[in-house]
């Protein structure tokens, strides 16, 4: 009887076999994560942290996900759960603990490995927090876009921006019909409208 792990790594076979859902160099994998909430502590990986889906710190499960597109196609390639420190003899300095950007930075490189090559890695700002995140994908030779908090500063010449906000206020606004510097984006949406 096979396994479970063995069950996706069959799958993750038979989509990059076919030529209608084969990986290319020009997708992405996107890194997620997902909770939910779990009453009691006798569950593995269960602890009081961020439940997304909630908007609210609560008693849950998260699972940290990732997920190969090109836009055209998409679909999960591994996922793990993510224990909180409690469960570990010494916290956070246990050298088993990982936290969600360390997770996720082994399910790109796992995913890479497995043949879903990708032109980046991308996640939402909740990964631009951890330095140990990029160096991971760096180390992996992965691309990374990541969204910046809008506080949140990254590496620029001293006479740029540094931060989202600094970003928009360098950028002359007079209103919608007189943009300035910023430029308009058409939204596509799956029900066929769109919003500039």
């Amino acid at each position: 009887m096979a396994s479970f792990v063995q069950l996706i790594d069959r799958g993750l076979e038979l989509l990059r076999e076919e030529s209608a859902t084969a990986p290319h160099d020009g997708g992405v994998i996107v890194i997620d994560d997902s909770g939910d909430r779990k009453d009691g502590t006798a569950t593995a990986h269960v602890g009081r942290q961020w439940l997304g889906r909630l908007g609210k710190t609560d008693n849950g499960i998260v699972t940290v996900t990732t997920v190969w597109t090109d836009g055209r196609v998409y679909y999960p390639l591994h996922a793990t759960p993510y224990t909180p420190a409690h469960h570990f003899a010494r916290g956070r300095s246990d050298p088993a603990f990982r936290t969600k950007p360390q997770l996720s930075a082994a399910l790109a490189a796992r995913g890479k490995a497995a043949g879903f090559g990708c032109r980046a890695v991308v996640a939402d700002c909740a990964y631009s927090v951890s330095d140990a995140w990029y160096l991971a994908l760096r180390e992996a030779g992965l691309a990374y876009v990541v969204a910046l908090k809008p506080h949140r500063g990254t590496w620029a010449p001293a006479d740029q921006p540094h931060t989202p906000i600094e970003a928009a206020h360098a950028l002359a606004w007079r209103d919608a019909k007189h943009p300035g510097d910023w430029t308009p984006v058409e939204r596509h949406f799956r029900d066929g409208h769109t919003e500039t």
